[in-house]
């Protein structure tokens, strides 16, 4: 992602991926890596675990939402029952293979449709609560 820090100094950008950039580059972001040392941008490496980072994130004074990325993050937080909230975004196209951002584990979440949009792109965003 670090691709968006600088994605508005090159001109053929169109104007809804100049909205994103604008939106992208203030965002504080934590890196999970075993393999980095250093990262660039808006982001720094976390420096526990995911429970301990987003027990961290929650007691930030700043207000905002934590977003997840990577197939095997989110399963993380999932078996942690660190989510509240499910954003997809299903893109009209089947590729047949990858990993699974929401392995099968042995509980059930139950979750309520909060929000959904269809895009021109035809790309469908869903957003789902968690029921507790």
């Amino acid at each position: 992602m670090l691709y968006w820090e600088t994605a508005d100094q090159d001109p053929s950008l169109d104007e809804p991926m100049r909205e994103w950039t604008a939106l992208w580059k203030p965002l504080p972001k934590v890196v999970f890596s075993t393999t980095l040392a250093a990262v660039q941008g808006n982001a720094r490496l976390a420096s526990g675990g995911l429970a301990e980072e987003i027990e961290r994130l929650r007691a930030e004074p700043a207000a905002g939402e934590i977003a997840i990325g990577g197939a095997a993050l989110a399963a993380e937080a999932a078996a942690l029952d660190l989510i509240d909230e499910y954003r997809a975004r299903v893109y009209p196209v089947l590729v047949g293979g990858g990993t699974p951002f929401f392995p099968q584990h042995r509980r059930r979440v139950d979750l309520e449709l909060v929000e959904n949009r269809t895009f021109g792109s035809k790309v469908v965003y869903l957003r789902y609560r968690v029921a507790r």
